[in-house]
């Protein structure tokens, strides 16, 4: 499975952006997806997580409450809405799945998934 995260960039503080993580994989609508970051200097850390169906989701503390995710199955996209955004979420994004099928299961844990995107990389200024 090969998964293409995109829509980075570089932003002012207070901005949103929207990240997109697509596939081609047309199981995925079987797939749990996550979305993880990586700061400067920083370990890899879990932000959200979403079921197969888009029913469950799952948010880090620093995540919630500006920070969605969502699917399109149709699409074989899922997305992670960036909002109120701050120069302490400078980091590099990556999606993530994992085959779940049949259960509905949202998933915090790095080594839980097994497919990787390559990385976006956000810049939030001052």
């Amino acid at each position: 499975v090969q998964l293409q995260a995109f829509g980075g960039g570089l932003v002012q503080a207070g901005n949103s952006l929207r990240l997109s993580c697509a596939t081609s994989e047309r199981t995925f609508t079987r797939h749990t997806v996550g979305w993880f970051r990586q700061g400067p200097g920083k370990e890899r850390e879990f932000l959200a997580s979403i079921s197969r169906s888009g029913r469950s989701t799952v948010y880090a503390d620093s995540a919630r409450g500006r920070f969605t995710v969502s699917r399109d199955n149709a699409k074989n996209t899922a997305y992670l809405q960036l909002n109120s955004l701050k120069p302490e979420d400078t980091a590099v994004y990556y999606c993530a799945s994992v085959f779940t099928y049949p259960r509905e299961l949202t998933m915090r844990g790095l080594g839980a998934y097994h497919y990787w995107g390559q990385g976006t990389q956000v810049t939030v200024s001052s």
